[in-house]
This record gives structure tokens, C-alpha cells and sequence, in this order.
């Protein structure tokens, strides 16, 4: 998905965005993750990337038919490294590069999430009205509207856009060009799974403020992902003997 911008508008670095999708099999919700960004509702230039994160050869085909009907851009992370997955790090060092690059936003939303037309243009406007946001975050919801994990703290907070400090999940969240300028993300620890809580905490550190957005719910199905994650519902012992014993799930 690429859109130019109108003509006789001057150029801004903070007209841009970058939208992207890790994926790792789950190929039923990350296809209407992705058909649900493409088909959004976008006024700026955006280019939208899905990084495939050696997902089967059946899935890799399926997200490259995807690609081609759809029009957005398709790495495929094997083509790239030799590194098993998750390769969340290797996803954020490169597309925090192709977002400098573009002078652009960055805005990650993961396989398990659905966003509304208005979802991203939103967010964007949002993040950009607050010259202090180092990331902007929508709420997540569940089937019924009713906002779920990660963010059940807001449930107090219906229809308003507050700062949060604690740290927000990559759901559906947008970083700002000017957070991307000052941290790069080669500083982030090799040794772990996912760097949200990292990156959202050093956003506060640079003197940032982080928002979340109950204006924009995003449908979100926790762990589809990574649905070994649903084992700390059905089986506890076993999730935490795969987090703590084989070192999955890092944070």
C-alpha cells in the first residue's frame, strides 16, 4: 500500500507513516490484520510491510498470493537471516531504518489485532496534535467492544486519550518520527523475545509522554499470535516451565 501525497502540499517529515505487521504462521488472523490495514481509510503517504518470521511454506505462500492481491510488501525473514524465530528484534532494527529513511512514523500493529478504517489516520493525527508523544497506543477490545488485555487497567477511562505511565503494548501503537531519532534500537538487548516494555519505558526516559487512545478500539485476540501463550490459562505449569526453563517469551 503506497499513497502519494496531494500535489501542492510542501513536503514534512511528520506527513509519513510506516506500518507493519510481524507474522508467524496464525495465517487466518494475520490475513484479516492485513486486508483490515489495507483496506484502511489513510490520507498520507504509507507504506505497509508484513515481515514473514518463518512461517510454513504452505502460510509463505499464502501471505505472498496475499501480497501481490492486496499490494502490500512482503519480507520474508528467511531470505534475511539465519536467526530462528521470534525475530521481533531484527523486525524493529529494520524497520526503524526504513522508517528514518522515509522520514516516517512507525506504527506496529501484530497478527492478532483488526483495526477499524479510521484506526491508523487517526492514531497518526493523534500522536501528531501532541508535539510530547514519543508513542501513541489504541485501546484493545474484545468481540463484545469491552476492552481487554493488555490494557484492562482503562476500562475506567472509556472515549479519552490519557497519558499512561506505565508501558504499552505494541498491539496497535504508533512511534513518532522524533522518538525514532533518538533512540536507536541497536541499543536493545539480543538476549530477549520482545522489547515493548524496553522501548515504551525509554520513551519516558527521553522525556516523552506515551498516550493511549480509548477513542480507538482495535479488536484484539490476545496471544493469537502465539497461541502457545493460551497454555497460561489452560495449563500454567506448562507455560511457565516454556517461559523460565526453555527461555520463551523473553521480556
Amino acid at each position: 500500500m503506497e499513497k502519494q501525497q496531494s500535489a501542492g502540499k510542501p513536503f514534512r517529515s511528520d506527513w509519513r507513516m510506516v506500518v507493519i505487521t510481524p507474522v508467524k504462521d496464525s495465517i487466518v488472523s494475520a490475513l484479516e490484520t492485513a486486508k483490515a490495514i489495507v483496506a484502511s481509510s489513510i490520507r498520507i503517504p504509507c507504506t505497509y510491510i508484513v515481515y514473514n518470521d518463518f512461517s510454513t511454506a504452505e502460510n509463505t505462500r499464502r501471505l505472498e498470493e496475499a501480497a501481490a492481491a492486496c499490494g502490500f510488501t512482503l519480507i520474508n525473514l528467511s531470505e534475511h537471516t539465519n536467526h530462528p524465530s521470534p525475530n521481533y528484534l531484527w523486525i524493529l532494527q529494520d524497520a526503524q531504518q526504513k522508517a528514518l529513511d522515509g522520514e516516517a512514523a512507525l506504527c506496529i500493529v501484530e497478527s492478532d489485532v483488526v483495526v477499524q478504517p479510521d484506526t491508523l489516520q487517526s492514531l497518526f493525527d493523534g500522536a501528531l496534535g501532541r508535539p510530547d508523544c514519543g508513542i501513541a497506543a489504541a485501546v484493545t477490545v474484545d468481540g463484545h467492544g469491552e476492552i481487554n488485555y493488555p490494557y484492562l487497567y482503562a476500562r475506567k477511562k472509556p472515549g479519552c486519550v490519557f497519558s499512561v505511565r506505565k508501558h504499552v503494548s505494541f498491539c496497535c501503537s504508533l512511534l513518532t518520527h522524533a522518538f525514532l531519532r533518538k533512540y536507536d534500537f541497536i541499543q536493545l538487548n539480543p538476549a530477549r523475545s520482545w522489547h515493548d516494555v524496553v522501548i515504551s519505558r525509554r520513551s519516558l526516559a527521553l522525556g516523552f509522554r506515551n498516550y493511549l487512545f480509548t477513542t480507538l478500539p482495535v479488536v484484539h485476540k490476545p496471544h493469537g499470535s502465539r497461541p502457545w501463550k493460551q497454555l497460561k490459562y489452560t495449563n500454567p505449569l506448562r507455560y511457565y516451565w516454556r517461559k523460565f526453563v526453555c527461555g520463551r517469551d523473553r521480556i
